[in-house]
C-alpha cells in the first residue's frame, strides 16, 4: 500500500468508538504498518502504527524511526504521522518522546512547559533553510493529555489536510527532508545532552587522543556550557559571558553536517579537532576558537596564531603525528587579517547573520564554510 492511500484509508475508517481488538479495520490496518514493504521509507528507517492500549485513542499515528537514532516512541526522537482527533487532517512531525518525562514532571503544566523549551532549543539546531518550511505548529482538537503533549513535543511539523493530500511523490520527498531534519535534531540534542549541568564543574576529562567507537560523527565531542557564569570581585559579583563555548559547540554541529567528526574530549588544551577520513586519512584539522571583542580583531588574531602554531607542534609533531591543517575560528569577520592567515597556512572561519559561516578561501575549500 502507498503512503499517501494508507493515511486516507487509516483517516476515513478509523473509529476510536469502536475499540482496539483484532478485526476493527483501522486498528488492523495500523498494526500491519511494520510489516508492509511499499511505504517510502528512508534508507535505515522503520515504521509502527499506533491506535493505543486497552482504549483507542483519539489521535492515531504512525511512527517512523531512524534505526541508527532511537526506534521508540516513549523518549528520544522521531517522526510522526499523528492524525487530529477529527480526523480531517494528519500532520507529518519531528517529535520527542513523552511518556518518560512524565516520571521527571508529573504535573501536565511542567512536562508542557518543558517539552516546548526542548523544541525551541532542538529547533534552533536545525538547518535553518529547511526548518523555515517546516514551521507548522500542530493543533490536534483533543483536550486529552497526550495529544497536548505531541503539541508541545513538536520540534517541526507539516500539515497535509485529507481531502486534499498531496501525490505519493510529494509525500515521499517531504518524509525525505523530514528524515534529514531528524539527523540535525539528533546531533543537536545528543551534544546538549553531554553538557554539564548548571551546578556541575567544567572539567576535561585527561588528556591525548581517546579511541572513537561506532559510526557517530559527535563521539568524543563534548562541548563546555556557553551559558553565562558568575565570579566574584571586589566590589560584588559579575556576569562573565562565554561566547568562547558557544563559538565551538555551534561551529561543532554545523561541520558534522558537513561530514568532519568534531572532537574536544580528551583534547585539552586545544579548543577543537576535526577528522574527516573521506577527505584526508592521514592528518586532521586542529580549530583555534577566539571571541573578537569591541570588533578588535587584532589581539583574537595574534591569540590564535601562537595557538594554533604551538599546539600543532607539541600536541601532534613532536608526537609523531602528521601537522594538522590549521583553522582559526573568530566570533564575527575578521577583515583583512584572512588574507593574513592565508599567507601564513591558516583557514579563517567566522560567523555571519543567519546562524551561517564564512571564510577565507582554504576554509571554503575544506568546506568549511560558506564563500
Amino acid at each position: 500500500m502507498h503512503l499517501r492511500d494508507l493515511l486516507i484509508r487509516i483517516a476515513e475508517t478509523y473509529d476510536p468508538k469502536s475499540g482496539t481488538s483484532h478485526g476493527v479495520p483501522a486498528q488492523d490496518l495500523l498494526r500491519e504498518v511494520e510489516r508492509m514493504t511499499d511505504l517510502p521509507l528512508p534508507h535505515g528507517f522503520v515504521a509502527s502504527g499506533y491506535g493505543g492500549k486497552g482504549g483507542a485513542s483519539s489521535t492515531p499515528w504512525i511512527g517512523v524511526f531512524a534505526k541508527s537514532i532511537n526506534v521508540q516512541a516513549q523518549e528520544g526522537l522521531y517522526l510522526a504521522y499523528i492524525f487530529d482527533a477529527t480526523r480531517a487532517s494528519v500532520t507529518l512531525t519531528l517529535q520527542q518522546g513523552v511518556t518518560r518525562l512524565s516520571d521527571t514532571y508529573p504535573k501536565l503544566g511542567d512536562r508542557l512547559r518543558e517539552l516546548k523549551r526542548r523544541a525551541r532549543h532542538l529547533r534552533a539546531g536545525l538547518e535553518p533553510e529547511l526548518a523555515a518550511h517546516w514551521a507548522h505548529t500542530p493543533v490536534f482538537a483533543s483536550k486529552l493529555e497526550r495529544p497536548r503533549a505531541y503539541e508541545a513535543a513538536s520540534v517541526a511539523a507539516r500539515r497535509y489536510e485529507i481531502a486534499s493530500m498531496p501525490t505519493e511523490e510529494a509525500l515521499a520527498e517531504e518524509l525525505r527532508v523530514a528524515s534529514l531534519l531528524l539527523r540535525d535534531a539528533a546531533a543537536s540534542h545528543r551534544v546538549w545532552l553531554q553538557q554539564p549541568s548548571e551546578n556541575e564543574p567544567l572539567v576535561y576529562e585527561g588528556a591525548g587522543h581517546l579511541p572513537l567507537s561506532g559510526d557517530d560523527p559527535l563521539d568524543g565531542f563534548r562541548p563546555n556550557d556557553s551559558s553565562d557564569y558568575y565570579v566574584h570581585i571586589k566590589g560584588g559579583r559579575r556576569r562573565r559571558e562565554r561566547p568562547h563555548e558557544e563559538l565551538i559547540k555551534d561551529f561543532g554541529l554545523h561541520v558534522v553536517m558537513r561530514g568532519y567528526q568534531p572532537i574536544t574530549l580528551g583534547m585539552y588544551p586545544r579548543d577543537l579537532v576535526l577528522r574527516r577520513p573521506a577527505m584526508d586519512q592521514q592528518r586532521s584539522w586542529l580549530v583555534e576558537g577566539k571571541a573578537v571583542k569591541k570588533g578588535n580583531a587584532t589581539q583574537a588574531v595574534r591569540e590564535a596564531v601562537a595557538q594554533l602554531f604551538e599546539y600543532s607542534y607539541y600536541w601532534h609533531q613532536k608526537r609523531g603525528e602528521p601537522k594538522p591543517h590549521l583553522v582559526a575560528l573568530f566570533t564575527e569577520d575578521i577583515g583583512h587579517y584572512a588574507e593574513y592567515l592565508e599567507e601564513h597556512g591558516i583557514a579563517s572561519v567566522w560567523r555571519v547573520e543567519g546562524a551561517d559561516w564564512a571564510g577565507s578561501p582554504t576554509a571554503v575549500s575544506w568546506d568549511l564554510a560558506g564563500a
